[in-house]
């Protein structure tokens, strides 16, 4: 079984920064591409980037595409998002997540295997 945990949301205005960190813990050793994805009121929960298993490959979506930056530390087990000119848009809550049997990162909800349990962002305007 695997953990993950989020942390570093909170309320912003616009314009400003925040880093998300998701740490995992149990058996670290089987997940392999990890993912952050974002879910607001009324909308489906949306991809925002990913990372493959050793961290060579990234992948964002259009929204974020040089705002954002996702990072891994898998010595420490830990992913991380650095979101910068946060917009109102951004406002949701980010979900952690990681691929258990698959290295190449994916921007599909149900080719991932463990969740965290989310951390709200707001980012007012």
């Amino acid at each position: 079984q695997v953990q993950l945990v989020e942390s570093g949301g909170g309320s912003v205005q616009a314009g400003a920064s925040l880093r998300l960190s998701c740490a995992a813990s149990g058996r670290t050793f089987s997940v392999n591409a990890m993912g952050w994805f974002r879910q607001a009121p009324g909308k489906e929960r949306e991809f925002v980037a990913a990372i493959s298993g050793m961290g060579g490959r990234i992948y964002y979506a259009d929204s974020v595409k040089g705002r954002f930056t996702i990072s891994r530390d898998s010595a420490k087990n830990t992913l991380y998002l650095q979101m910068n000119s946060l917009k109102p848009v951004d406002t949701a809550v980010y979900y952690c997540a990681a691929r258990r049997y698959n290295s190449g990162g994916s921007s599909q909800v149900n080719e991932y295997d463990y969740w965290g349990q989310g951390t709200q962002v707001t980012v007012s305007s």
